[in-house]
């Protein structure tokens, strides 16, 4: 790929038919709507699919995708140091979808919310919950200073714990999405 490190909206969907398209979102977020033909690579499984993703990136150029664009801007900087050039889609599939693109869905998958809106939430329950039982016992205040506390070196270092825990959780798996080997087959064959 050429030093492209990112592509709008707009110009990843005139390029759709000649790139690989990795979705780095969970698989609950995948199956609820992704950009056509895109395969589904959490962002937590990135390292084990190295070997399939330099061998798709050999065929031709790789685009990655989340909901925003942060997610996937981390993996192609993860697979920048692996020596895999890949661009960023500028904005993820919210960004898409605003400009009226296209999405797939699978079968039978229900909706769930963007992993920034899941941590938000998170996080706000879990601030209100330390002031308001604090009122009572004053040490429960240390559970809204350690989420601030998170969330401050969470932007410093553009990483999120609380988004590594929460994509762990049953509601943000699904039964309907290909299983990881068979998605590194397709992209190695």
């Amino acid at each position: 790929m050429a030093p492209t490190t990112a592509l709008t909206a707009t110009q990843a969907h005139t390029r759709l038919h000649e790139l690989t398209v990795i979705d780095v979102r969970t698989p609950a977020e995948y199956a609820s709507g992704h950009l056509p033909g895109a395969h589904n690579i959490p962002l937590d499984h990135l390292d084990v699919a190295l070997p399939a993703l330099k061998t798709a990136a050999g065929r031709g150029d790789l685009l990655l995708v989340c909901a925003s664009g942060t997610r996937s801007d981390q993996a192609r900087e993860r697979l920048a140091q692996h020596g895999i050039a890949a661009a960023n889609l500028t904005g993820g599939t919210t960004a898409w979808t605003q400009l009226g693109h296209d999405v797939q869905r699978l079968a039978g998958a229900r909706a769930v919310w963007a992993m920034e809106r899941q941590v938000r939430l998170a996080a706000g329950c879990l601030v209100l919950t330390g002031l308001l039982t604090g009122r009572r016992w004053p040490k429960a205040r240390l559970l809204s200073a350690g989420i601030a506390g998170g969330l401050v070196f969470s932007a410093l270092t553009n990483t999120c714990g609380m988004a590594k825990v929460l994509a762990k959780l049953p509601h943000n798996q699904s039964q309907a999405t290909d299983d990881l080997d068979a998605t590194l087959a397709a992209l190695t064959g």
